[in-house]
């Protein structure tokens, strides 16, 4: 995709600050481009905006993409679906997890595949496998807490893939942004305030814009803009949501042996908004932990 439109740089803007606009709006007109949505993404929209009652069409429009339709499949096949299993046909998974559901899963899954190759590739393989460890860690603590939080695992999985997905085109976009910012250090990630004073932008705002480009459920894409300022967040389920993120990103730096600067900082606020407390974290953690591992 090329420069925005007026209009559709209205569209993405309009829940915005003014100062924030205004930054989103530098952002686009200094060339960084938003990942175009895949044909089948587009096909399966307009059938669904049709109220297509029959799962049949949408399943023949995800089949013909095979590789989608196996990773499709490797997903609902985690533990956060266990109720549901064995899923053996795209109509199943359709009929059983639902049209809405699903569709949000084939957008995370798409996202990947859209992604423009880098010259570093080991780099972005990187990047992209944190993600989708986050995503999958997301969906099994929605699953846990869904009585609490209201956050289906497929939500959780689509904000998990996309929460970081601006890094990629800040990537494209500034050719030593990955050296500025240390990226090839394990355990090193871009904090938004190094990258506002570095590059007049961060990972989060595009990663909203990209939300938005994409059409993501509104919630979803506040959590993305403001995943490290909870208390900025008015509605619950972008609360909830960002809470999900963090406890997701910690969850996976205690598995990989990482740090996680901000994790003292969003402790508190993380535990309270998901019902959880100090002492109960570590058994909740372990729980959350050996379900990821079952499906590895």
């Amino acid at each position: 995709m090329n420069k925005q439109s007026p209009a559709s740089l209205s569209a993405l803007t309009q829940s915005l600050g003014e100062a924030d606009a205004a930054r989103v709006r530098r952002v686009l007109e200094g060339g960084i481009k938003l990942p175009a949505q895949p044909r089948v993404l587009e096909a399966l929209r307009q059938l669904m905006l049709r109220k297509e009652m029959d799962v049949r069409p949408l399943a023949q429009i995800i089949a013909q993409d095979p590789a989608l339709m196996a990773l499709l499949f490797k997903v609902v096949a985690s533990p956060a679906y266990r109720q549901h299993h064995p899923l053996t046909t795209l109509e199943q998974i359709l009929h059983v997890i639902g049209v809405d559901q699903t569709f949000n899963l084939v957008q995370a899954l798409c996202l990947v595949s859209a992604a423009t190759p880098h010259k570093d590739r080991q780099l972005l393989e990187s990047f992209w496998a944190r993600s989708r460890m986050v995503g999958q860690l997301a969906m099994l603590i929605a699953d846990e807490r869904i009585t609490v939080c209201n956050i289906f695992p497929d939500q959780a999985y689509l904000a998990g893939i996309f929460h970081a997905c601006g890094i990629p085109l800040l990537m494209q976009r500034f050719p030593t942004y990955c050296h500025d910012l240390r990226l090839g250090i394990p355990g090193q990630w871009p904090h938004w305030r190094d990258e506002d004073q570095k590059f007049n932008t961060d990972h989060c705002v595009v990663g909203y814009l990209v939300a938005r480009h994409w059409s993501l459920p509104g919630f979803i894409c506040d959590a993305i803009r403001f995943q490290g300022c909870v208390l900025e967040l008015g509605d619950h389920a972008a609360r909830s949501m960002v809470a999900i993120l963090q406890l997701a990103i910690d969850i996976r730096a205690r598995d990989q042996r990482l740090p996680n600067p901000e994790w003292e900082r969003m402790q508190g606020l993380v535990l309270a908004e998901l019902g959880l407390d100090v002492g109960t974290l570590p058994e909740f953690v372990d729980i959350v932990l050996e379900r990821f591992q079952g499906t590895e």
